[in-house]
């Protein structure tokens, strides 16, 4: 009798977990409660996340809390944009006062694991760099032995240019600022060398200085810096779904699909894989109790990342792709299987 138990039991298991319904989790229910998305962005800045003339938030991380929306409630705009600053980001995502954070982020080990939060994905890659003043005559950044730094406080930056400065046997000085406005103001007035900062911010100081002439963008790279989207620990099926989100993103790309293209498509395709992805034949959002639609509505509403990427800091700051490019064009973003 123990015998047979024992052979019928994984088997009574294995019935019992795939008749189990999928519950969704806190913050989905909580998401849906509200009515909208709650989501950490930058204060503002220029082709990631900041509010146009009429107040409309744009750039990037602006539509990716837009892409969950669309998968969430159907509505790319059910999207209250909260402005963290780096002193507050975590905390307003601890606290509860956002749903999830996608802003200019480094993702780390620390942050993944001491802080209570869950890094679901990275959805851009980017690096640390140096911005000087054209007067300096400065080509690369080996050449600022004794130079003053303005970087952003208490923030992996400083952190980052300390460990540069160590290996390079470099002697600098930092500055600590606040906020990114704040670093821009003193570096234009002269209170330092260089800002260093990622390669998106220094994109949007440049940007921003009355004479973007004047200043030079180095080619170096002091560190790596992948972005990404960030919740709280404790729900797993809230980090996949904003996880699968940005693949969806990734995964219409791939497949050709556009915001302008996606609904005739999806009329006339007779491709499985895309038929899949579009909700035609399974629906992928079983899981989180979402509509099979949820990836097309995703594409129809926002695009896929190359058309996210373009609208922000393509156009805006005049970035290249770079790694941020397919796997399939030897990039580094890759989803995993719709299926």
């Amino acid at each position: 009798m123990r015998q047979i138990l024992s052979r019928l039991l994984p088997a009574a298991l294995l019935l019992g977990l795939a008749a189990a319904p999928a519950l969704a989790g806190t913050t989905l229910d909580a998401v849906k409660r509200n009515g909208h998305l709650r989501c950490g962005v930058s204060v503002g800045l220029a082709g990631m996340s900041q509010p146009d003339a009429q107040g409309v938030w744009r750039g990037f991380d602006a539509d990716i809390c837009r892409a969950v929306a669309a998968a969430v409630f159907g509505d790319a705009e059910r999207v209250r944009f909260v402005p963290t600053t780096t002193q507050t980001r975590f905390t307003a995502l601890q606290s509860g006062e956002v749903d999830m954070l996608t802003r200019t982020t480094a993702l780390t080990l620390a942050r993944d694991s001491q802080l209570g939060l869950t890094i679901t994905v990275a959805h851009f890659y980017t690096g640390q760099g140096v911005l000087v003043h054209r007067r300096l005559n400065i080509t690369r950044a080996e050449q600022l032995d004794g130079a003053t730094f303005c970087a952003t406080q208490a923030s992996e930056i400083e952190r980052n240019l300390a460990d540069w400065a160590r290996q390079k046997n470099l002697r600098i000085t930092t500055i600590p600022f606040d906020t990114p406005p704040t670093i821009l103001q003193a570096f234009l007035a002269g209170r330092c060398d260089a800002i260093s900062n990622d390669m998106i911010n220094l994109s949007g100081n440049r940007m921003a200085a009355p004479n973007p002439d004047d200043l030079v963008l180095l080619p170096d790279l002091i560190f790596k810096e992948p972005h990404g989207v960030l919740v709280r620990n404790g729900d797993a099926e809230w980090a996949a779904l904003t996880r699968w989100a940005v693949f969806a993103l990734f995964q219409a790309e791939e497949m050709g699909l556009t915001r302008e293209n996606v609904a005739a498509i999806r009329e006339t395709t007779q491709d499985p894989k895309i038929r899949r992805f579009l909700g035609l034949t399974e629906n992928v959002g079983t899981g989180w109790g979402l509509p099979a639609s949820w990836a097309f509505e995703v594409v129809r509403q926002v695009g896929n990342y190359a058309e996210v990427f373009d609208r922000g800091p393509g156009r805006t700051l005049g970035m290249e792709r770079g790694p941020n490019r397919p796997w399939t064009e030897g990039g580094l973003l890759m989803s995993w299987l719709w299926q």
